[in-house]
């Protein structure tokens, strides 16, 4: 995966921002590809830059074909909003996954965090560095694990509800078997190669671990 200057995501961070100026603006951006994190009065924008895209369809991909393979019901909710207004905070996850909780979101056009749980899995790709954490907004939301890449490097963290902090694992929380050092030998392994190359190992490789 690719992290250069010239690959750099663009971001603006705005001050003394209302919860109806920040629900006023999402309408406004609508679907166009701008993320909008916003914390407690504090609002930024980020435009993607190809490699952050690319970076994190690649995860995106590999725990479709993880739920797939392993016969795991699964939504994907890629990067829709959600924001809680009690919280004061929102956001667009660069990629989300309902896994444990599927039935919960089974069948709706919107999920609403007042009423539905939130993702189970989220992929976060930092290829600059925001000024908001978005790390703590997951963790205020509840999100039980997310994959964060970031320097060439990928962390599995898991929530930990008693202090509402997460700490790193070793290994995922949603796919128990599978090892950080199995997913970043992949990304390397295949950093150079198609996205289409890089799937098709992962997968066998699923398939031979689960055979034997």
């Amino acid at each position: 995966m690719m992290n250069t200057a010239a690959s750099q995501d663009r971001t603006f961070l705005l001050a003394g921002i209302t919860w109806e100026s920040y629900g006023s603006l999402l309408a406004i951006v609508g679907d166009q590809p701008v993320r909008i994190t916003y914390e407690q009065g504090r609002l930024e924008l980020m435009s993607p830059s190809f490699n952050h895209e690319r970076c994190k369809k690649r995860l995106g991909r590999l725990v479709e074909i993880l739920t797939e393979e392993l016969n795991m019901p699964m939504i994907a909710g890629g990067s829709a909003t959600f924001r809680r207004q009690d919280l004061e905070r929102g956001l667009e996850p660069d990629e989300c996954f309902y896994i444990q909780n599927v039935d919960a979101v089974q069948g709706k056009a919107e999920v609403d965090l007042a009423i539905d749980p939130p993702p189970d899995l989220v992929i976060e790709v930092d290829v600059t560095s925001s000024s908001i954490d978005r790390i703590s907004i997951y963790a205020a939301m509840g999100v039980p694990e997310v994959w964060r890449y970031e320097n060439g490097a990928l962390n599995f963290y898991q929530l930990d509800t008693t202090v509402r902090e997460y700490r790193t694992c070793n290994h995922s929380s949603t796919f128990t078997f599978l090892a950080l050092v199995d997913v970043m030998r992949f990304l390397q392994d295949y950093s150079e190669s198609n996205d289409t190359e890089l799937c098709r190992a992962f997968r066998t490789w699923i398939r031979q671990y689960t055979t034997e």
